[in-house]
């Protein structure tokens, strides 16, 4: 995992909230997880703009962090699959809280981006 060169500080809890679910695609990836994806490839078709690397890191993020765990199947090719812990599952409320919220306000984000690409 990349660690960066200046200390983060813990001392809150939105600063540890954030430093689990603050990548990029974390959020949408616990989402998929809880809505039956659990697959790499299937991640990648759920998210196309995101790089399978990307993805991948934040996995493993998110499993070093106790939120998902990877189950590794011996076989060929090995199979590999992402499920919510308890701690993950803890994370639900606010996923969906955050989806309700995102959905309320659609309309408006969407008429900020357009407003955006016209200028």
């Amino acid at each position: 995992m990349y660690e960066k060169k200046i200390p983060k500080n813990y001392d809150c809890g939105m600063a540890v909230l954030m430093e689990i679910i603050g990548g990029k695609w974390k959020t949408y990836l616990l989402f998929l997880i809880n809505s039956g994806i659990q697959r790499p490839n299937e991640f990648q078709k759920a998210m196309p703009e995101a790089s399978r690397r990307v993805l991948d890191l934040q996995l493993r993020e998110l499993e070093f962090h106790g939120i998902v765990q990877r189950t590794i199947y011996p076989q060929i090719p090995p199979k590999v699959e992402y499920s919510l812990t308890e701690l993950g599952n803890s994370l639900l409320p606010i996923i969906f809280e955050m989806d309700r919220w995102g959905n309320k306000h659609l309309s408006t984000f969407r008429e900020l981006m357009e407003k955006k690409r016209l200028i």
